[in-house]
């Protein structure tokens, strides 16, 4: 009877996070990227207006496919701009090569033909060579035009119990004007870094279990100087590995045989959870290293105590801060950034700046 594609019920849930669970984003260390007990409630953390799409085989009821498009409010060349994202887009191995995407791509661009954008990133893993072939390299005339805005590195960095660092306090309910005043300053100098604002933020930790005490501030001379924040998702979002591959196949026995005398966790065996917890609203003024460095520790200390055993921080390679992030003991699990534009969208991608870009790894 075919495939149908439309727009995601309640019905959908259950189906949507199996799919999830069975296709793993491929990699080195290949992990899937859940959504338990609902997947509409993790939409919520992308942006606003999620809307997800859902292919369906309408004999047997199965999920063939899953995309969601949503949108922020993001600086670019230092003006708040609305730009669009599109992820969470999964095929099930059974359905692949059946057009699902070129059809999935012209209801999305229905989709933006009711609501223009000028722009929509999108994040794909360097592993994932099978996704930027039919994204990037063979695109199709129902496809916007994928643009490569910068190569990105996600960091995770081991949590590890700290003292008190000198110069850096955890936020309350009466710093929000001031974090905000703060990241819509200092935050301008990155392309695609949120446009906070005082409800945005409040949101957040009313509704997506961020806690504020978990945002850690450095001051000098009394000024904000830097923020960086912790985010659990975990009530909604899960990174569960799946299998490792290659040299990380060989070396995860290893490593674990020695974290205990190193003082580190040990790498989750496949289909278990990473235990980790991300970091945001990442923004030092001046991008001083000493003050990135101390609220580096706070945050790492913050998810000690909270039972982490993971921090995960993205970056763009050209970020100042990038080489103090990489200096630490981590796992780096890197990809590649993408604005996709439409026809006629007035090619945003040739009018970025050099700029570094920043986007929340937590959005994606």
């Amino acid at each position: 009877m075919g495939i149908q594609i439309g727009l995601a019920t309640p019905a959908d849930d259950v189906h949507i996070r199996g799919l999830l669970r069975r296709e793993p984003v491929p990699g080195r260390i290949a992990i899937s990227y859940e959504r338990e007990p609902e997947f509409s409630r993790g939409c919520d953390a992308t942006g606003e207006n999620a809307t997800v799409l859902v292919a369906r085989d309408l004999e047997t009821g199965a999920t063939a496919a899953v995309a969601c498009r949503s949108e922020r409010e993001v600086f670019v060349n230092g003006a708040p701009t609305r730009l669009g994202y599109l992820g969470q887009l999964r095929i099930d191995r059974r359905y692949r090569g059946r057009w699902l995407v070129s059809r999935g791509f012209a209801m999305l661009k229905q989709l933006h033909d009711r609501r223009p954008l000028p722009g929509y990133l999108a994040a794909v893993t360097v592993d994932n060579r099978e996704a930027e072939g039919i994204l990037v390299r063979k695109g199709r005339k129902a496809f916007p035009a994928f643009r490569p805005v910068a190569s990105y590195c996600t960091f995770a960095i081991p949590a590890r119990r700290v003292g008190s660092v000198s110069g850096v306090e955890s936020a309350t309910l009466a710093n929000i004007p001031e974090i905000v005043c703060f990241l819509r300053t200092a935050g301008s100098r990155r392309q695609f870094f949120p446009v906070w604002s005082e409800a945005k933020l409040i949101s957040l930790t009313a509704d997506l279990g961020l806690r504020l005490e978990d945002v850690q501030i450095a001051r000098r001379a009394g000024r904000i100087a830097g923020v960086i924040g912790l985010w659990d998702q975990s009530a909604y979002k899960q990174d569960v590995v799946r299998a490792y591959s290659g040299w990380v196949k060989l070396a995860v026995p290893l490593y674990n045989a020695s974290a205990p005398w190193l003082g580190r966790p040990r790498l989750p065996k496949p289909g278990e959870r990473i235990r980790s917890g991300y970091a945001v609203f990442t923004c030092v003024d001046q991008d001083a290293p000493s003050v990135f460095e101390d609220l580096l520790d706070a945050t790492l200390g913050r998810a000690a105590a909270r039972g982490l055993d993971y921090v995960l921080m993205g970056l763009d390679q050209r970020d100042p801060l990038f080489r103090a992030a990489r200096e630490r003991p981590h796992m780096p699990y890197h990809s590649r950034l993408f604005l996709a534009e439409w026809p006629h969208g007035g090619h945003l991608h040739a009018r970025l700046d050099s700029r570094p870009s920043y986007v929340e790894i937590a959005t994606l």
